[in-house]
């Protein structure tokens, strides 16, 4: 039975997140639909890490198993012209074949994030659910030296959501970087694994650093407290991106078309 390798982008606003909830339409419902208008299979789709409701996705990874072998250009095409007829913000960017050992969440080695603040006194009208609007100004360069302070491995229970459910909160952040780009800030986190919520519990707190609530040592302070009363308040969803996706090598050794 093939297995195919996708990466999908998506608008997240409007979804109750990747996976299907009893609540709402998920971007893992409007792909399985897709599939199963395409293919006539109703196989379930995996993917490298579950997005919240309003998250967004540049390079969503998932894997599938059909089981016709199929061009990959058609299952790209295919599944984009059924998204598109069902009216998702969903896409498809690019299909491969991939070896059966292939697992879109347990193969990855490392995930990348992506958080942007409009940072302005006018409002984001063409941002609007894509980027958080904080009105006042930032100190970027005092967040990245923040960010900078809880680098490495350690207990982030701090940054972590009380729903977590991971076994350990600890975690090794190998990437958080912050940087202004004109009236726009990005903060970039890069890490094996996080924990549920941690990204955008990490950005709401160096906000509290950019705006001068906090000083560049209470970031450090507050992870070493493992306790979440210590954490900033958490940066809303619509501006979080999941970027990409590493894999080793052999994870897709495979003929490639």
């Amino acid at each position: 039975m093939p297995r195919y390798r996708l990466v999908i982008e998506y608008d997240g606003t409007g979804y109750v997140g990747w996976q299907w909830q009893g609540n709402g339409r998920s971007v893992q419902q409007a792909v399985e639909e897709a599939i199963i208008r395409f293919a006539g299979e109703h196989p379930r789709v995996q993917c490298s890490g579950r997005t919240d409701a309003g998250v967004h996705a540049l390079g969503q990874v998932a894997h599938v198993d059909l089981s016709r072998e199929w061009r990959t250009d058609t299952v790209r095409d295919a599944l984009n012209a059924h998204l598109r007829a069902a009216g998702d913000r969903v896409a498809v960017l690019s299909a491969h074949l991939a070896p059966p050992q292939f697992d879109a969440r347990h193969s990855a080695v490392k995930r990348h994030y992506m958080y942007r603040i409009i940072n302005r006194r006018a409002p984001a009208a063409l941002d609007h659910d894509r980027a958080w609007h904080v009105g006042r100004p930032l100190d970027a360069g005092a967040m990245h030296a923040a960010a900078q302070t809880i680098l490495g491995r350690h207990d982030f229970s701090t940054f972590r959501a009380a729903a977590c459910q991971a076994a350990s909160p600890v975690r090794t952040l190998d990437r958080l970087d912050v940087e202004r780009v004109g009236d726009e800030i990005r903060i970039y986190a890069s890490a094996r694994s996080f924990l549920h919520h941690q990204v955008r519990s990490m950005a709401g707190s160096l906000e509290q650093v950019g705006c001068g609530r906090w000083k560049i040592s209470d970031m450090r302070a507050a992870l070493d407290a493992r306790d979440r009363r210590r954490c900033g308040p958490i940066a809303p969803a619509h501006g979080l991106y999941f970027v990409r996706v590493d894999y080793p090598e052999e994870a897709l050794a495979w003929p490639q078309d």
